[in-house]
C-alpha cells in the first residue's frame, strides 16, 4: 500500500505516515459512502445530532495529542495550537445544537412544510493552516444534515486529520465519515467522482478548477478561496490601536491566514509616527520552533510557499520598496518579521496574496486613491478601516464580503467573501443550510 508521508516543516524530517488514496480507489470509496448515506439519513434530524455529539466528546481523548500534531506538523506554537484544539472540542455542543436548531422543520401555515433535506454525499477539502477547526466547520454541518462526508485533508497535515477522523469514528455509524489521503490528483478524482457537493477552502486557482470541474454534475459548492485583505488608515484613526492591529493581524499565524492583513494604505500625515510605532511593534516579535519560549512566529509551512514569500519580497525590493524591518531574503525555514513601506501596485505584495510575516505599507494623499487601490483586486474576503468620523462611509465603499470599523473583520455572521473570494459561505444557520436541499411540502 502507498502512503503519504508527513514532514516536519523546520527539518523536514518524517512525522509519521498515513494511507493514500490513489485515484483508483475513489469509485469504492463514494459507493461506501453512498451506501451508508441511506440509513445515516433515515435518522431523526435530533437522532444524528445527538450522534455527532457523543463522537465529538471523543476528542476531548486525545486533545493533548491534536495539539501537538498541529504544532508538529504545521509548526504553530503551542499556545495556538491548543486554541485551536480546545475551540473545536469544547463547542462542539453549542455548534451541533446551533446547526440541528437551523435545520428543523419550518411551517408555512395551513399544511404546508418547509424542509432541510440531506443533500447525499458531501467532500469536504480543507487546508493546512488550521487543519482541524478549517476541516471541523464544514463537517459539521454537513454530518448533521444528514450527508455522509469525505474529509480530504491537505497533505501537510495528514496526521492531524487522520487521528481526528479516527477519534470520531469511534462512534459514527460505518463510513459515514471517510477520509481520502492525498495531493491534488486525490482531490481532484474526489471532486470528479459521484458525490453532490464539494466544501473547499484553498487557493483561488484550485477553487476555479473545481467549479469547472463540478459543473458537469451540477454539484453543489461553497468554496473560500483566500484573500488580500485591505487595511486602510485614515488621519482620524487612533494610531496606537491601528498599528497594533495592523501588527498582529499581518503576522497571526506566521501571516498563514485568509484575513491576515495584506495590504496597508495609511494617511500620509500620520504615516511616519505610524510606520515608526509599527517597527518597534514588529520587532518585539521572535521567529521560532513551536516548543521555544517566547515565539509567537513559526516556520513557513514547506519550502514552495517560503520561496513564493520570498519571491514577492524580492520583487517589492527591485521595484523600489523600502525595508524598515528584515530583509529580502532568508534561508528556510522562517521568515523573520518584516515591514515594508513603499508598496505600489504593481507590486506582487499588493497583487498577490502574501501568506508570511509581512507587514505591507503604502502612503496615500487623497482617501479615494486609498479606496480605488484596496478594491482593485480579485479578491474580497475582508477589509478594516481604522478611523474617526467619516470611518464608517470608508466603510461602506469597501467591496468585501466582511467589513469592519476599528476591528477585526469577520465573526459575527457568516464567513463570506465577495468577488472572488468565494462561493456560497459557512457558518450560523445562513450557511448551515447549504449542506441540505431545500424542499417545500404540502401536506
Amino acid at each position: 500500500m502507498q502512503t503519504l508521508i508527513s514532514y516536519d516543516p523546520i527539518n523536514r524530517a518524517p512525522l509519521g505516515e498515513v494511507p493514500l488514496t490513489e485515484p483508483v480507489d475513489m469509485p469504492a470509496l463514494v459507493l461506501r459512502a453512498k451506501k451508508a448515506q441511506k440509513p445515516w439519513s433515515a435518522l431523526s434530524l435530533d437522532e444524528r445530532q445527538q450522534k455527532v455529539m457523543k463522537a465529538y466528546e471523543r476528542l476531548a481523548e486525545v486533545e493533548e495529542q491534536l495539539t501537538l500534531l498541529i504544532s508538529k506538523e504545521m509548526g504553530k506554537d503551542y499556545r495556538r495550537a491548543s486554541y485551536e484544539v480546545a475551540g473545536t472540542v469544547q463547542n462542539a455542543a453549542y455548534f451541533t445544537q446551533e446547526i440541528a436548531q437551523a435545520l428543523k422543520a419550518e411551517s408555512m401555515g395551513s399544511n404546508a412544510e418547509m424542509q432541510y433535506r440531506p443533500l447525499g454525499i458531501v467532500a469536504v477539502i480543507s487546508p493546512w493552516n488550521y487543519p482541524l477547526a478549517m476541516a471541523n466547520n464544514l463537517l459539521l454541518p454537513a454530518l448533521i444534515a444528514g450527508n455522509s462526508v469525505v474529509l480530504k485533508p491537505s497533505e501537510e497535515t495528514p496526521l492531524v486529520a487522520d487521528l481526528f477522523v479516527k477519534t470520531l469514528n469511534q462512534v459514527l455509524p460505518e463510513n459515514v465519515l471517510q477520509i481520502a489521503h492525498g495531493d491534488a490528483k486525490t482531490g481532484k478524482a474526489l471532486v470528479n467522482a459521484d458525490i453532490n457537493m464539494v466544501a473547499f477552502t484553498g487557493s483561488l486557482a484550485a477553487g476555479k478548477h473545481i467549479m469547472a470541474s463540478a459543473a458537469s454534475g451540477l454539484k453543489r459548492l461553497v468554496m473560500e478561496l483566500g484573500g488580500n485583505d485591505p487595511l486602510i488608515v485614515m488621519a482620524s484613526a487612533d494610531i496606537d490601536r491601528a498599528v497594533q492591529f495592523a501588527v498582529a493581524s499581518s503576522f497571526e499565524n506566521t501571516g498563514q491566514m485568509c484575513t491576515s492583513t495584506e495590504r496597508i494604505y495609511v494617511d500620509e500625515r500620520i504615516a511616519d509616527e505610524f510606520e515608526q510605532k509599527v517597527v518597534a511593534l514588529a520587532s518585539r516579535y521572535q521567529a521560532g520552533a513551536w516548543d521555544q519560549n517566547n515565539v509567537n512566529i513559526g516556520p513557513i509551512v514547506n519550502p514552495k510557499q517560503h520561496a513564493n514569500v520570498l519571491s514577492q519580497l524580492e520583487d517589492a525590493q527591485a521595484k523600489g520598496a523600502s525595508f524598515l524591518l528584515g530583509k529580502h531574503h532568508y534561508a528556510l525555514p522562517y521568515i523573520q518579521p518584516t515591514v515594508v513601506t513603499g508598496i505600489t501596485p504593481d507590486m506582487l505584495l499588493e497583487r498577490d496574496e502574501t501568506f508570511g510575516p509581512v507587514v505591507a505599507i503604502s502612503r496615500f494623499e487623497q482617501l479615494s486613491e486609498a479606496i480605488e487601490r484596496a478594491n482593485a483586486s480579485p479578491y474580497g474576503l475582508g477589509a478594516v478601516v481604522f478611523g474617526g468620523a467619516g470611518a464608517n462611509a470608508v466603510a461602506e465603499q469597501m467591496e468585501a464580503g466582511m467589513v469592519a470599523v476599528n476591528q477585526g473583520a469577520g465573526g459575527l455572521g457568516p464567513w463570506v467573501g465577495a468577488k472572488q473570494s468565494g462561493f456560497g459561505f459557512h457558518g450560523t444557520a445562513a450557511g448551515h443550510r447549504q449542506f441540505s436541499q431545500l424542499r417545500i411540502i404540502n401536506k
